[in-house]
């Protein structure tokens, strides 16, 4: 299959250092490396929305928050989704434009400070199942715990915070999107899953940001489907899908049907904080329909192989209708 248009969602891995360091410098250089992977897709003709995670750099802004709390007033979630949206936007501009630019490439890149509707009575809210920022020992995590946050147990790595993720329903900014695109830019937007607001009722124009984060991938899913693209890429730090993940029969899944990964997601393969919500976004958006020519895929690769994954069906795990 020929892609037209593709939405390519980023994982952690590109935004940070290989041993998860979220400096300044470590970022850049990581997102250097991710803008040109990017860039040999957008070389292959394609129109090409990205979309990434932020959960360090939230996690970063939500421990400044607590550092500095008796100076300044700390900021919601929401603002620290928009903030993160913006910084990481711009240097993925810049560092893209400048992998573009390298290969003659005549496309430039636009980043969108972009929102996502969520209901307001989404049990999320009343569940806090996504974990952002950093990984602490339990006894640093337990001081957090006393101040009424809720942190979980995350094995070898430490204890990580929990926040409420309500389910993504529409991307309110994807008509912008849609003209950027069509504008010939390469879109960077919904960073984070899109800032979380709900709508008052007031026929649209109540939109109010709320205490909450949104699954990247989920919302890459919406986003894929209402931008009518063919193809939905999910980069992580895999080459393919596992299952049996770190038992003696683990195997990578290669092409696959929408019923079989339904199956192997029922049997509890996919862990909920990390293959989880990227093989379900996959799912949803080949099952949503749509398409110019009827067909929608998802491959779930490592940013290394994006460029094949939207050329062929050779690389990744490929799921089809």
């Amino acid at each position: 299959m020929t892609s037209r248009r593709v939405v390519i969602a980023l994982g952690g891995n590109a935004m940070t250092g290989p041993d998860g360091s979220a400096t300044p410098q470590a970022q850049r250089d990581a997102i250097r490396k991710a803008a040109g992977h990017i860039a040999d897709v957008v070389a292959t003709g394609v129109e090409v929305v990205l979309t990434h995670g932020n959960g360090p750099q939230v996690g970063n802004l939500l421990v400044k928050n607590e550092m500095a709390a008796h100076v300044v007033p700390p900021v919601p979630l929401d603002w620290n989704v928009a903030q993160t949206q913006a910084t990481i936007a711009f240097t993925l501009a810049d560092e893209l434009d400048a992998a573009l630019a390298a290969r003659n490439l005549p496309q430039r890149t636009a980043g969108l400070v972009t929102r996502t509707l969520v209901d307001v009575d989404d049990p999320g809210f009343g569940e806090p199942s996504k974990p952002v920022g950093r990984f602490l020992p339990r006894e640093e995590a337990e001081r957090f715990v006393a101040h009424g946050q809720i942190w979980e147990d995350r094995g070898e790595k430490g204890w990580r915070r929990m926040v409420a993720s309500p389910e993504p329903r529409s991307v309110v900014d994807s008509p912008a999107i849609h003209a950027l695109t069509a504008g010939g830019f390469v879109v960077v937007c919904a960073g984070g899953g899109g800032i979380p607001v709900t709508d008052d009722g007031r026929d649209g124009a109540g939109l109010r940001g709320v205490e909450a984060v949104i699954d990247k991938d989920l919302t890459a899913a919406i986003l894929g489907r209402e931008l009518d693209a063919d193809t939905l890429v999910i980069a992580t730090d895999v080459p393919n899908v596992m299952v049996d993940f770190g038992t003696p029969s683990q195997r990578p899944l290669g092409r696959v049907t929408v019923d079989e990964l339904r199956e192997h997601a029922a049997a509890g393969q996919f862990a909920r904080g990390s293959m989880g919500p990227k093989v379900e976004a996959a799912l949803r958006f080949v099952e949503g329909g749509g398409a110019h020519d009827g067909r929608r895929r998802a491959v779930i690769t490592s940013l290394e192989h994006i460029a094949d994954a939207v050329s062929g069906d050779d690389a990744g795990t490929v799921l089809t209708v």
